[in-house]
């Protein structure tokens, strides 16, 4: 089978295990996103595919071809690490040529494929400036291109993007992803950041507790969870708990009774877990919604408001327009309802 596939992959350093179990088939072409909080396993299995850490168990397949034991020089992958690793006694040009010069590329071509490179990362002018003269952002386009420029069958991006401020995050987030549609180059970029996940990712590796907890689009690991960690930690959410009453209704901690699509497979008295996001949550006046609720807390982001309302003896966070929230203050009453089928049941 084409792609890079992970067969019962584990790692342990004596009796702590750091990855588990981990089973995926990441096709070609893709950029896929191992996302996960600190110390869940994320970069130890990657650097198990780059063949800088040794497999405990289980294979590592590429096109087929068990590469598990092969040394990292052999596999032929370009990887950017966290801290970005460039040579500051060289130019940006003999940073690019590094990878070119270790396999015995002679000079001519060395600088052919850099003079093409640079125009790919639009730094043609940068050619013969020392890395220490570039910005954060310029770095990290350096290090990509260098990290391409043997054409590697897979590229490995370790938290590139973890030291840049929030802006030039974002731009980066942009060309990376313009720049790997363009090469058709598989993927693999490792972060803790779900926006970072849902904008870059074809493919999204949800890890935590050293296992894979779900693998999916980012639509599909944003909007269905496989299970309240998944949904706890890929985007903000509210997670609250529910009585089924058997019936397709359910009952919260004060009382109320919600409609729920899905809780009518529980039985009466089972206690749930619920989740709604909270651009799901709808505000309207006193009586105009399915719930009452009082607000307690409202904060604006600019582009989009935050309500907290005390609601069913749960609390909730809506997500709004300006425009939607116009008025809303902490004490006020409110009606709460949420957007058709926008609450649901997690697995256990």
């Amino acid at each position: 089978m084409s792609g890079l596939m992970l067969e019962n992959v584990e790692k342990s350093y004596g009796a702590a295990r750091a990855v588990v179990d981990v089973n995926l088939h990441l096709p070609e072409g893709k950029l896929v996103c191992f996302l996960g909080p600190s110390g869940c396993g994320k970069t130890t299995l990657l650097r198990m595919i780059a063949g800088l850490e040794t497999l405990s168990g289980g294979e590592i397949r590429l096109d087929g071809q068990n590469i598990g034991h092969t040394p990292a020089h052999a596999r032929n992958f370009g990887m950017v690490f966290q801290s970005l690793a460039l040579f500051p006694h060289m130019t940006v040009g003999q940073n690019i040529a590094y990878p070119l010069k270790l396999r015995g590329v002679d000079k001519a071509a060395q600088k052919a494929r850099v003079v093409e490179l640079l125009q790919l990362i639009q730094l043609s002018e940068m050619l013969d400036r020392p890395v220490a003269q570039l910005s954060g952002g310029q770095r990290q386009r350096v290090a990509i291109a260098r990290a391409i420029a043997a054409h590697p069958k897979l590229l490995l991006l370790d938290e590139p993007l973890s030291a840049l401020d929030a802006k030039l995050r974002e731009s980066m987030q942009v060309e990376i992803r313009q720049l790997q549609q363009r090469l058709n180059i598989t993927t693999i970029l490792v972060t803790h950041d779900q926006r970072e996940a849902l904008t870059m990712a074809d493919i999204v590796v949800v890890l935590g507790q050293h296992r894979v907890q779900q693998v999916g689009t980012p639509m599909e690991i944003y909007r269905h969870p496989a299970n309240e960690f998944v949904a706890d930690f890929m985007g903000s959410g509210n997670l609250f708990s529910a009585t089924a009453l058997g019936d397709g209704h359910v009952r919260l901690p004060a009382g109320a009774v919600l409609a729920v699509p899905g809780s009518e497979t529980r039985a009466a008295g089972e206690a749930l877990r619920l989740l709604v996001r909270p651009e799901d949550v709808l505000l309207a006046a006193p009586g105009e919604a399915g719930l009452a609720g009082q607000v307690t807390f409202v904060r604006d982001l600019g582009a989009t408001v935050e309500t907290t309302v005390a609601c069913g003896g749960v609390t909730l966070v809506a997500l709004s327009t300006p425009r939607e929230s116009v008025g809303v203050a902490v004490g006020q009453a409110v009606g709460v309802g949420f957007a058709p089928g926008a609450c649901r049941v997690l697995a256990g």
